[in-house]
C-alpha cells in the first residue's frame, strides 16, 4: 500500500506531491486528461494552443521568486514581454512585476513538479471512506484503491461534498462561493500590430491574451484567449453548456468592439466554462492537516486567487505533515 494519494494536478497538487515524494510513496489522480488544473494548456495541433486558464504569474514572495527563477534557468519558464494594454482605469500596470509563462504552456510548472510522480489522469474520485486507519477511494469506473493518507486539492464546493464528514475544522462549514469564469478561444486573421494582451474595464469581458505573442509556436492565425469577468460568469455559468454559441458570440463581439481590432472572420472558437475559477476572499488558515486520520487539504482558495497562493498552501501543508 502506498503512503499518500493526491487528488488534483493543479499547482497545489503538483507541489505537495513533489514535496511528499521525497520522503514517501505517492500517487496522484486527476479527472482531467492532463496536468495543470486551472493552469491547463489547450493544445490544438503540435505546439499550437491556448493558455485557457491561468494567463501568467507574477511572483510576489521571496521564496516563490527563488523557485520561479530556478525554473527560468532550466528553461521551464520564461518572461512574457510585449505591449500589454491596460484599458481598465481602476488598475495601473506595475512595470516592475514580470509576467512569467511556461516555455510551452502554463501547465509546464506542474509537468516539471510531477515528472517523478505516478500520475493517473481521466480518473475521477466519486467517494472516499476512512476505516481501520486507511483511506478507500471509489472511482467513477467502480474500482477501489487504498492509501494510508490522502491529500485533497480540489475546489471548495467539491471538497465539501467529498470529505466534509472527515474534516474537523470550522473552515469546512463556511459558505465559500468560488467565482466562475467563461473562456473563449478564437482564431482570427493575423494582424501584425496586435498587442500582447488587453485588460478591460467592462462588465462582461475582463481579459484578452494574444497567444502568438508568447513566442511558443508559429500559426497562420492570431490566437486570442478571451476571459469574462467573474460577475458575468457567475450569472451565466450554470447554463453555459446550453448557451455555448450565444455566450461565445457575446464575448467575441465585445472583444472586437473594445479593442478596436478590425472585425474579422473567426475561423474557429472554443468555449470552456470554469465553474470554480478562484476565491478572492482568503481564509484564516493556509492549509489543513489532521495527523490522526492523515487527511490534508491545500489549495489556492485558502489564500487568494493567484497561482502562487496554491504553491504557498502546499508548502504550508508539507510543514504540518513532517
Amino acid at each position: 500500500m502506498n503512503d499518500y494519494c493526491v487528488i488534483g494536478s493543479g499547482i497545489s497538487g503538483a507541489t505537495i506531491a513533489n514535496l511528499l515524494n521525497k520522503k514517501y510513496r505517492v500517487n496522484l489522480y486527476d479527472k482531467g486528461r492532463g496536468p495543470g488544473g486551472r493552469s491547463s494548456f489547450k493544445r490544438i495541433k503540435g505546439r499550437v494552443g491556448f493558455d485557457h486558464g491561468t494567463q501568467y504569474f507574477s511572483p510576489k514572495t521571496i521564496k516563490f521568486k527563488k523557485f520561479t527563477n530556478s525554473l527560468i534557468k532550466k528553461k521551464i519558464l520564461k518572461k512574457w514581454k510585449g505591449n500589454h494594454i491596460f484599458l481598465n482605469s481602476k488598475i495601473k500596470e506595475n512595470k516592475k512585476h514580470v509576467k512569467l509563462i511556461g516555455n510551452n504552456g502554463n501547465n509546464d510548472i506542474c509537468k516539471y513538479l510531477l515528472k517523478k510522480i505516478k500520475c493517473y489522469y481521466n480518473n475521477e474520485v466519486k467517494k472516499i471512506y476512512y476505516k481501520k486507519k486507511q483511506w478507500s477511494l471509489l472511482f467513477s469506473d467502480g474500482r477501489v484503491e487504498f492509501y494510508k493518507g490522502i491529500i485533497l486539492t480540489c475546489p471548495f464546493p467539491q471538497l465539501k461534498k467529498l470529505s466534509a464528514k472527515y474534516i474537523n475544522s470550522t473552515f469546512i462549514k463556511k459558505k465559500l462561493e468560488m467565482d466562475a469564469n467563461i473562456t473563449v478561444l478564437i482564431a482570427i486573421k493575423k494582424n501584425k500590430k496586435s498587442p500582447s494582451s488587453f485588460l478591460f474595464d467592462d462588465p462582461i469581458l475582463g481579459w484578452a491574451g494574444n497567444e502568438n505573442s508568447k513566442n511558443r509556436f508559429k500559426s497562420k492565425y492570431d490566437l486570442w484567449t478571451l476571459q469574462s469577468t467573474f460577475k458575468w460568469a457567475n450569472k451565466n455559468i450554470d447554463r453555459n453548456k446550453q448557451n455555448l454559441k450565444k455566450n461565445s458570440k457575446i464575448l467575441i463581439e465585445k472583444f472586437f468592439k473594445l479593442t478596436k481590432i478590425k472585425r474579422a472572420k473567426v475561423f474557429y472558437s472554443i468555449n470552456h466554462g470554469w465553474k470554480y475559477s478562484s476565491n478572492s476572499k482568503p481564509l484564516k488558515i493556509k492549509s489543513y492537516w489532521d495527523p490522526s486520520k492523515k487527511i490534508g487539504v491545500c489549495a489556492d482558495w485558502f489564500i487568494g486567487p493567484r497561482l502562487e497562493s496554491g504553491w504557498i498552501s502546499a508548502h504550508d501543508l508539507f510543514k504540518k505533515i513532517i
